[in-house]
């Protein structure tokens, strides 16, 4: 059945494939749900939304199975629903692409894609289910990022959600619910799966998208249900009606403000560097990387899934073998071997993976947030008294409940859990603090306290580097960006100069840079001179890559005025033929898809004297590039 069937002219809207109502649940003393209601429809996206801890996630598993109601109504192609577990819903054809993933950590990529199929009888062909894979992964653009064969506890938590999604699209499910797919993905990945999502719309499938990027919710979605503390407060409303406002108010009960709020900072208040990286190897994810942050400063490090960002902060924290590399703290060589040292050097860590990482579940709130600081403690008992002015004051910050500190954290909201996470370190007084994405999986308004913590924390001098595949995060919260791909430092620019689609072709993998970089060597073998690709934005460049003599006075990685090149009137005039400038002649033939995106522009610069091509032959040329990219694009 598909969305909406054409009836007299008139469009008539498919019927509801799920209906839940008065649905509540209660775990011991706490109500997590107390009047839930959702519709999802045949060929609709529907958005459930709502704040940390408002339901989203507990109606998602009651609906696919993973956890039992305590009361309400749902029904499912018209019949009554009546789950006893999650294979009971994957025979009903309903599957959930969990926000903590589930995975088998000891069996491959390929048989936790294919994990239902296993306990099916007869007999399985490994062939045709790694063939399907990789189609799956294909389509995700990640073919490369996953291998089959690797085992899952090898994976960072990014590649743990990218399998979860795979093996739900290999469900080839009615209904299918994506719990914040998208944390882990660059606004490019998130474009290819939002494809997915649209193909499988079109077949007649109903979806459910939980997420608390409210760009992604507009951008993908047909209707919202929305839910406050439990219970519904907007439900099966058509998202065209409303503004981000209206979804923030419905969901918060209030205007929260900008959320990235402006830090208004004098050239004087950042201080000299305090941590600096140099060519820091941890092979096979971290070839050579490089970077440096000052006090004061809040510093992004930018990149795709698999780009080694991660693996990078593990192997300064002592987690990861290092092959080689310097790291210094205030101008000095350091050897961290281990968690230890790193603390002992003046670094706190918050790891990517909150469950796996962070959180240790058979302790309290309190001892939570305490431990980090113990290890600092000398004497006897646990040190609490000394800290407990610091306690008091982050807690009021981050809007924690006092009376609750001794409760387990596991009775917390993922939101709640994370601001506890970062309180755990900022404790700890460290000179510099590294967050790997910080704000994964917690709402809009959490995600504005922890920003404006960070900015407080940055304030008062501490060094701040977040690691973030949200490039507008990064934008919104960072004054500069280092941006990495397979392993390498490829650009560190001041925000001002950049823009998420800038920084998207920044990231790119080099495999899928290849040929652009292929062209110029071509280019340059032909012609001579020096060729180029360049963002152009204004006033602004921002070299991609180069080859040949560099006549334009282009630099891969580095950003420049017009007026600081070698080309400026070429620049300014983009003809369709070579201009005359300080280096010789240039022309300059602008790179688009087939969806108007600027993927930047191909120049060729020659000398004076040198024989001019044909500009069509080398648009032609041009041409072909994208044609072919197209192509081969999953």
């Amino acid at each position: 059945m598909l969305q909406s069937q054409t009836h007299q002219g008139q469009i008539v809207q498919a019927e509801p494939l799920l209906i839940a109502r008065g649905v509540s649940k209660s775990f011991g003393k706490t109500q997590a749900l107390r009047d839930a209601a959702l519709t999802m429809r045949p060929g609709e996206v529907t958005g459930l939304l709502g704040a940390n801890g408002a339901g989203k996630s507990t109606l998602s598993r009651i609906v696919s199975g993973h956890i039992q109601r305590s009361g309400g109504d749902i029904s499912f192609d018209g019949a009554p629903l009546m789950l006893s577990s999650t294979r009971d819903a994957l025979r009903q054809g309903i599957a959930l692409v969990a926000q903590e993933t589930s995975l088998a950590p000891d069996l491959s990529v390929l048989e936790n894609i294919f994990l239902p199929d296993l306990a099916t009888p007869g007999r399985l062909s490994f062939r045709s289910m790694r063939q399907k894979a990789n189609a799956l992964l294909s389509g995700l653009g990640h073919e490369h990022v996953l291998p089959l064969d690797a085992e899952v506890r090898t994976l960072s938590a990014a590649q743990r959600q990218l399998v979860e999604i795979a093996k739900a699209l290999a469900l080839d499910a009615r209904l299918v619910i994506f719990d914040e797919p998208t944390a882990s993905l660059s606004a490019t990945e998130v474009d290819r799966l939002f494809d997915i999502m649209a193909r499988l719309r079109e077949g007649g499938r109903a979806l459910g998208f939980v997420s608390h990027r409210l760009e992604e919710v507009f951008a993908i979605t047909d209707r919202v249900t929305i839910l406050r503390e439990g219970q519904v407060v907007a439900e099966d409303v058509a998202t065209g009606t409303l503004t981000q406002n209206d979804i923030i108010q419905h969901m918060v009960g209030r205007d929260i403000g900008t959320i990235y709020a402006a830090r208004h900072m004098a050239p004087e208040a950042v201080g000299e560097i305090v941590f600096e990286v140099r060519g820091l190897s941890a092979m096979p994810w971290v070839r050579d990387m490089s970077f440096s942050v000052k006090a004061g400063e809040i510093l992004g490090l930018g990149g795709l899934v698999g780009a080694g960002r991660s693996e990078a902060m593990e192997a300064i924290w002592g987690l990861r073998a290092r092959q080689s590399g310097e790291i210094l703290v205030r101008g000095s060589s350091v050897r961290l071997k281990k968690p230890a040292d790193a603390v002992r050097a003046g670094l706190g860590f918050v790891a990517e993976d909150r469950r796996a990482q962070n959180i240790i579940p058979d302790l309290s709130v309190r001892e939570n947030l305490m431990i980090a600081q113990m290890g600092q403690h000398r004497g006897f008992g646990r040190g609490y008294r000394k800290r407990a002015e610091k306690v008091a004051s982050l807690i009021a910050d981050l809007g924690l409940p006092a009376d609750r500190l001794d409760q387990s954290l596991l009775n917390y909201s993922g939101g709640m859990q994370q601001k506890i996470i970062i309180a755990r370190w900022l404790l700890t007084e460290p000179d510099i603090l590294i967050l790997d994405e910080p704000t994964k999986g917690v709402d809009i308004g959490t995600r504005a306290s922890i920003y404006r913590l960070l900015q407080k924390a940055a304030d008062s001098g501490l060094a701040v580097i977040v690691i973030s595949s949200d490039f507008e995060e990064l934008l919104g919260i960072a004054e500069r960006v280092v941006v990495v791909s397979d392993g390498l430092t490829i650009a560190d620019l001041p925000t001002a100069r950049l823009s998420e689609e800038k920084l998207t072709l920044l990231a790119a993998p080099r495999t899928s840079t290849a040929r652009n970089q292929a062209l110029l060597t071509a280019l340059t073998e032909d012609h001579g001179g020096d060729a180029f690709w360049v963002l152009l934005d204004g006033e602004d460049t921002i070299c991609l890559a180069q080859a040949g003599a560099q006549l334009a006075g282009m630099i891969p990685g580095e950003a420049a005025m017009m007026s600081e090149t070698s080309i400026p009137k070429a620049i300014q005039k983009r003809a369709d033929v070579f201009i005359p400038d300080r280096a010789g002649q240039t022309l300059l033939t602008q790179m688009t898809d087939k969806r108007g995106h600027d993927l930047g522009w191909i120049g060729l610069t020659l000398p004076d004297g040198a024989t001019l091509p044909d500009p069509e032959t080398i648009r032609a040329r041009v041409a072909r590039l994208i044609q072919s990219d197209e192509e081969t694009r999953p």
